[in-house]
């Protein structure tokens, strides 16, 4: 708990009962110097000093309360997690993305938090995310924790504090105005549940701001107090030997009147201070960038040379495009939406994903082919989210292993390091009659068993519901089967990260698209000092021949990477014709050899 006891707030918009004077304290307490271990922790075991090795990850998101529940009340928790660190760690992840675990009402998932350092008690104790980390270091896995900087729970005693005594300390930590009538240029980002980014609250008789829902009230960044308490958040738990930061929404930082209130100058002012603090006290820390912005904004917050910002940014505008490609059997979208991407600056690297605790967002996309996009995904109303889509990969691409398999290989060969969604390795479905997003929350499937493996509780107390559907149900489709299927998609899966972990090109590589004979074959290079990787993917329904231009590489040899047989050499027109099975894709290595050398 924090100083702040988050028990003795009320929710937002109602009169909280006073439980005593708040006291007056930063919070969240400085950290111990980075030198001295916490109290009751061990020294946390060395990983590789690999400063670039954010480029080369494979990340893996896992929600705590949805992943293992190690005491059988129905939630999962840190424990539950500790103890599928080895399936983790057999699987080839390099790194674990944890949304929040803060205390928190859960009215959005844990991103409405009430105690930025504390650990929601029905996931664990501080100790136990303590041993979290250690652990996964002692595998070399590393941890990422989301850092919501833009907004807290109404319920965070901040929040309380500033609407019981507007002159206090705490006042001025939000945004407040007597008249909804400033930033109307900013658009509203949940549109089916609010209708404006002012909400009145009746105890302090102002209106206050909130970029997301009602009950999730900005911060207000203006104010140098909330700058420095958000560092020392920071601090905290880099403290506690975490190795990364997903800062979460923070284009919305900052507002000014007349601009729609996004990417502004003096977010990126905070992002770059935030990054030298990180720099400074805790050296190899990694930044990584929720911006849901088009790429020539989204590029900014890599920052300069001279001032750095984050070290990963998401590049949300290649996910819809991946999607839209299998449904028109065309590259077109892709090409153009690769060629759109800046150059990254040095050190830097995009984020990618298919799908996230989140909606399959659309907003990066015309209206026109998000309608198209809503006919070919989302037919049903209830498959849909603000502007997109809330289903798992599998369910979402119609139970077609193929598509899936031809989406996972695009994902780990285009620019970028891969974030993963637990249990898409194997395939899980999800649950459209759960509310907001939790039908792609549910319980990770582990074995057969009426709890699915994932907890020993009545399946009728679990915090949600298993997946009930029997093509995906957990009889369908667990860890434990498939694990034991050669043929499976967990085992494809693995062998894929093996693959990819064996050629750094992938991560580190420079890429060029190419020029084929027909469109719904897309092939680029993958290229650093070491190799070069041919990547080729056939979007069709259909087999499909395509003549592939190579520039330069006349007479150039091309295997496979995962089983050394030989294709065809370049000819001498610099060209080589490949056929793919129906959404195929090969991963070939291009070499130049000695025309003696005997194969």
């Amino acid at each position: 708990m924090s100083a702040l006891d988050p028990e003795s707030a009320a929710p937002g918009n109602q009169d909280p009962t006073p439980t005593g004077a708040i006291p007056l304290v930063r919070i969240p307490p400085p950290p111990p110097p980075p030198e001295a271990p916490l109290t009751g922790a061990q020294p946390l075991p060395p990983l590789a000093l690999d400063q670039q090795w954010y480029r080369r990850a494979v990340f893996y998101e896992v929600l705590i309360h949805s992943f293992a529940d190690s005491d059988g009340d129905g939630v999962g928790d840190l424990h539950g997690l500790i103890s599928k660190l080895d399936y983790l760690s057999w699987l080839g992840i390099d790194a674990l993305w944890l949304p929040p675990f803060f205390p928190s009402p859960m009215a959005d998932g844990g991103y409405d938090i009430r105690d930025y350092t504390g650990i929601d008690p029905r996931y664990g104790t501080m100790e136990d995310f303590r041993e979290l980390v250690i652990e996964a270091h002692s595998r070399g896995i590393r941890i990422v924790v989301d850092m919501v900087l833009n907004h807290t729970s109404s319920q965070h005693p901040w929040f309380q504090a500033s609407r019981r005594d507007p002159s206090g300390p705490y006042g001025n930590f939000y945004v407040w105005r007597d008249r909804p009538n400033e930033y109307l240029d900013a658009r509203v980002i949940f549109v089916d549940t609010e209708d404006s980014n002012w909400a009145w609250d009746p105890v302090r008789q102002q209106f206050y701001w909130h970029r997301f829902f009602s009950h999730q009230p900005d911060l207000n960044f203006d104010n140098p107090a909330v700058r420095e308490a958000m560092r020392d958040v920071v601090r905290f738990w880099c403290a506690t030997g975490v190795d990364g930061f997903r800062l979460d929404a923070i284009p919305y930082l900052y507002e000014e009147d007349g601009t729609i209130c996004e990417n502004l100058g003096p977010t990126h002012r905070y992002i770059a201070s935030l990054r030298d603090m990180v720099d400074r006290e805790f050296p190899g820390t990694v930044m990584i960038a929720e911006a849901n912005q088009p790429p020539h904004e989204v590029v900014t917050y890599f920052g300069t040379d001279e001032n750095p910002e984050c070290h990963i940014c998401f590049h949300f505008p290649i996910m819809p495009r991946i999607f839209e490609a299998l449904r028109e059997e065309s590259s077109h979208g892709l090409r153009e939406v690769l060629a759109a991407t800046p150059p990254l600056p040095k050190g830097g690297q995009w984020g990618t994903f298919l799908r996230n605790h989140d909606e399959l967002t659309l907003e990066m996309i015309s209206e026109e082919d998000r309608e198209r996009m809503y006919a070919w995904y989302a037919p049903d109303a209830r498959m849909r989210a603000n502007v997109g889509i809330r289903r798992r990969l599998m369910p979402l691409l119609h139970g077609s292993r193929r598509e899936v398999e031809l989406a996972d290989a695009l994902l780990l060969s285009l620019p970028g390091s891969p974030f993963l969604y637990y249990g898409d390795e194997i395939g899980m479905g999800d649950d459209i009659r759960l509310p907001d997003r939790n039908g792609v929350r549910t319980p990770m499937q582990w074995d057969d068993s009426p709890g699915a493996g994932f907890s020993t509780a009545d399946p009728s107390n679990l915090y949600l519901p298993v997946v009930s559907n029997p093509y995906y149900d957990q009889r369908a489709v667990n860890v434990s089967e498939h694990r034991t299927r050669p043929t499976s998609m967990l085992n494809w899966m693995r062998a894929m990260l093996r693959s990819r972990r064996s050629h750094p090109a992938f991560g580190i590589g420079s890429m060029t698209l190419l020029s084929t004979s027909d469109d719904a074959v897309l092939a680029f290079l993958r290229r650093d000092e070491s190799e070069t990787i041919l990547c080729i993917n056939n979007l069709a329904t259909t087999p499909r021949s395509a003549r592939i231009q190579l520039p330069g590489m006349a007479g150039w040899h091309l295997s496979d990477l995962g089983s050394g047989n030989w294709f065809p050499d370049v000819r001498e027109d610099e060209s080589v014709d490949i056929t793919l099975a129906r959404h195929g894709f090969y991963w070939l290595s291009v070499t130049f050899l000695d025309p003696e050398e005997d194969r």
